[in-house]
């Protein structure tokens, strides 16, 4: 499937300089030009931008509806609800984002029930538009039939879950792709998470070394685990509960693939665990995920055996990525109850006793 670059959209505004312009307005005032980290598009504006790049139904409604490591913009026209997804500056660059876009594609052209971005006027499946930060990337879709299951998944619903994601590591083999993207390896997934986290643990030595053992230990764990096909592939990267939607006859859309890449298909399953174990989805349930995947994809003895240092590696890349994100949004909750918590939760999953399903 032909992708060109994304091509940067219009509504730009005029870069802001590194440095501090202080420009007169009054002998009593300056205006200060000051660089920005984060800046937030007005819906309204975006409305008429969505008119001017893509051929749908006009929306007639904007509105912000979730920020987390994208901003989330609820768009309504008169016949069809539509995502709007802006990545974050710091989050994705251009070549990631077109390799996840390029994926949904494909998954979608092999009747997997993903949600896929649409193509603008001038047939590109992103956008890049100049924030005051610097480019950030927007993709639209199509509003995902069905809702996010109230009160969790369940056991249904997880085993259908679980075979759509071993359908997708099926499928994923025959992926080609045009454009970068990082691998789910140790050394990304581990030594930069280490990075984002040890630094908050200077003062607290014996933390800060329970860290490294532990890491040091699930490489251990992983070493024999084969980076190549079948236990290597594509990975969705985020399984859970919150990136699905049901029908009322269960028939499931995944979205949400901005962290995805090149891993071990078990990484998918340990994720789901990780976020499953932390939400409090009960074992039956978690099992029933198990049961789905296998009921397409037998694991083998080898990714059972590694199933829990995946889902350790899982929680401390959550763990990373929300600590890079709490430094730009809200840097008060990272207070020495916050990593005492997560400190806590990471010694549990590594617990002998520890039932994963």
């Amino acid at each position: 499937m032909p992708m060109h670059p994304p091509r940067v959209a219009s509504y730009a505004p005029s870069d802001t300089k590194d440095s501090f312009l202080f420009c007169p307005v009054t002998p009593s005032r300056l205006v200060c030009n000051i660089p920005v980290v984060y800046s937030t598009f007005a819906p309204q504006a975006l409305i008429h931008w969505i008119r001017e790049h893509y051929d749908i139904d006009p929306p007639h409604v904007c509105r912000f509806w979730h920020r987390g490591l994208s901003d989330v913009y609820l768009l309504e026209s008169a016949s069809q609800s539509y995502i709007l997804r802006i990545c974050h500056h710091h989050w994705r660059t251009g070549s990631e984002i077109d390799f996840e876009l390029n994926l949904l594609s494909f998954l979608a052209s092999h009747q997997l029930p993903v949600s896929s971005p649409l193509r603008t006027k001038d047939d590109h499946l992103s956008l890049g538009i100049q924030a005051p930060e610097g480019e950030r990337y927007a993709a639209l879709f199509p509003m995902a039939p069905g809702n996010v299951v109230v009160g969790d998944l369940n056991i249904s619903q997880s085993w259908v879950l679980g075979e759509v994601v071993a359908k997708l590591h099926h499928i994923g083999h025959g992926f080609t792709p045009i454009a970068h993207r990082f691998v789910l390896d140790l050394d990304y997934l581990l030594d930069q998470s280490l990075q984002a986290i040890t630094g908050f643990l200077r003062h607290q030595p014996q933390d800060w070394h329970y860290l490294l053992e532990t890491c040091a230990g699930i490489r251990t764990q992983l070493e024999s685990l084969p980076m190549e096909a079948p236990y290597w592939g594509i990975c969705w990267g985020d399984p859970h509960s919150g990136n699905v939607h049901f029908t009322p006859t269960n028939q499931p859309t995944l979205f949400d693939f901005d962290q995805c890449g090149y891993g071990w298909r078990a990484f998918d399953l340990a994720k789901f665990l990780q976020v499953a174990l932390q939400t409090g989805l009960s074992r039956t349930v978690r099992e029933a995920f198990v049961q789905g995947y296998q009921s397409f994809i037998p694991l083998t003895n080898l990714e059972y055996k590694c199933l829990q240092p995946l889902v350790q590696t899982a929680y401390i890349w959550s763990w990373a990525i929300q600590v890079t994100t709490l430094t730009i949004q809200d840097y008060s909750r990272l207070d020495s109850h916050y990593f005492t918590k997560r400190l806590e939760r990471l010694r549990h999953l590594g617990s002998a006793d520890l039932q994963l399903f």
